[in-house]
């Protein structure tokens, strides 16, 4: 998979990082619009002595004003020039990781963390779901997605954008969406209109001692057949489960709610417990 997304005022800006083409192959769309950054750097709120993360920092838009406020920050960048041409400036304060941000354990950045950045939309959800292995350790994050991406990430059940990243996400984190980002904030500008959404992890309690791997297993058997109600895709797959509770299967998924699922998630563990098979 390809590597992290790239902000940046670009050459004219002045003092930033320049002589550098967006590479496609790393899904590169540099930020440039100056209210956009302001509203981004403003909305993470960046201060001395808080852990802060940056993946994919590309030209600085983001890295820059965010490092003047809090005088330390952490990038990872997978591009090999840009990264070099970070090393080589020697910020204060800067620390450059040059790494796949899919392949980095985020655990070995420390407690606390502040995660942000513009993330390449074309694994964007792969990523969110690398960076549940950290959550604990996470205050919250700040990222730029596809408008699209954050509209399923927030829908709530019964519309078109609800499905499995809703679930999932709404189960690990509460969100907000922050900011809207025309095609012309970028340089390149793409193809689809951004959005800026923020994430708190959810208390340890409020999981209800769930891991991703098991929600992930029912969500996909729930939305295999989205069109279809639940008793064509999820009920066969609950059988198989052994499951023979009164969980309503004359509904389509999209009309489950997050809650509903989770009851389901935990009735499974309990059961699977009870029976002496491997726990949800």
């Amino acid at each position: 998979m390809s590597g992290q997304g790239r902000e940046g005022r670009g050459a004219r800006a002045g003092g930033r990082l320049d002589g550098h083409t967006a590479r496609k192959r790393f899904g590169q769309h540099f930020l440039t619009d100056a209210s956009v950054i302001d509203g981004i750097v403003d909305a993470i709120d960046p201060r001395p002595g808080q852990n802060l993360v940056e993946i994919g920092p590309g030209l600085g838009a983001l890295t820059l004003p965010v490092l003047a406020r809090a005088k330390a920050l952490t990038v990872v960048e997978l591009d090999r020039d840009l990264a070099g041409r970070w090393r080589a400036r020697a910020e204060a304060g800067l620390r450059v990781i040059e790494s796949d941000a899919l392949a980095l354990d985020f655990r070995a950045l420390g407690e606390d963390l502040r995660v942000f950045g513009n993330l390449p939309y074309n694994i964007s959800s792969p990523l969110l779901f690398h960076l549940f292995d950290c959550a604990e350790q996470v205050v919250d994050q700040h990222f730029m997605l596809q408008k699209e991406v954050v509209d399923r990430m927030v829908a709530s059940p019964r519309s078109a954008a609800y499905g499995r990243l809703s679930v999932m996400l709404q189960w690990r984190y509460r969100m907000w969406p922050v900011l809207d980002v025309p095609p012309q904030a970028f340089t390149p500008p793409p193809r689809v209109d951004s959005a800026v959404v923020r994430m708190q992890p959810r208390a340890p309690a409020e999981l209800r001692g769930l891991r991703p791997p098991s929600l992930q297993r029912l969500t996909a058997a729930a939305f295999s057949q989205r069109r279809k109600l639940l008793r064509h895709g999820l009920g066969p797959w609950l059988q198989e489960q052994g499951y023979e509770g009164a969980f309503d299967l004359q509904r389509r998924a999209e009309e489950v709610g997050v809650e509903e699922y989770i009851e389901l998630a935990v009735e499974l563990r309990e059961r699977a417990a009870a029976n002496g098979m491997p726990g949800a």
